[in-house]
């Protein structure tokens, strides 16, 4: 079992940055692969992001690849999305997910076995 808070949302100019981060508690960290999707209002939950294991492979959608990136701290056992050229429409709640099973695929939403409760990030063009 692991529990997830994310933390770091607000509002931002198109444009800004802002950084996610996603503190697990719980099971061992480092066993999980990692994902972030987000949630716009009347649409359906997105992948964003995912890391699968400490130094390995990462994914992003084409939406975010170049402006995102997803990282890992397995000693403050905290996942972080750093958020770049924001654009408005990113705007979003945005969620963080893990799951023990990593050779699964990850831009799933259901690859994963826990998530949090998610953050809201609006971006104000």
């Amino acid at each position: 079992q692991v529990q997830l808070v994310e933390s770091g949302g607000g509002l931002v100019q198109a444009g800004g940055s802002l950084r996610l981060s996603c503190a697990a508690s719980g099971r061992a960290f480092s066993d999980y692969a990692m994902g972030w999707f987000r949630q716009a209002p009347g649409k359906e939950r997105e992948f964003v992001a995912a890391n699968r294991w400490t130094g390995g492979q990462t994914d992003y959608a084409d939406s975010v690849r170049g402006r995102f990136s997803i990282s890992r701290d397995n000693a403050k056992n905290t996942v972080y999305l750093q958020m770049s050229a924001l654009k408005p429409e990113d705007t979003a709640v945005y969620y963080c997910a893990a799951t023990v099973y990593r050779l699964r695929a990850l831009e799933r939403l259901t690859a994963y076995d826990y998530w949090g409760q998610g953050t809201q990030v609006t971006v104000s063009s």
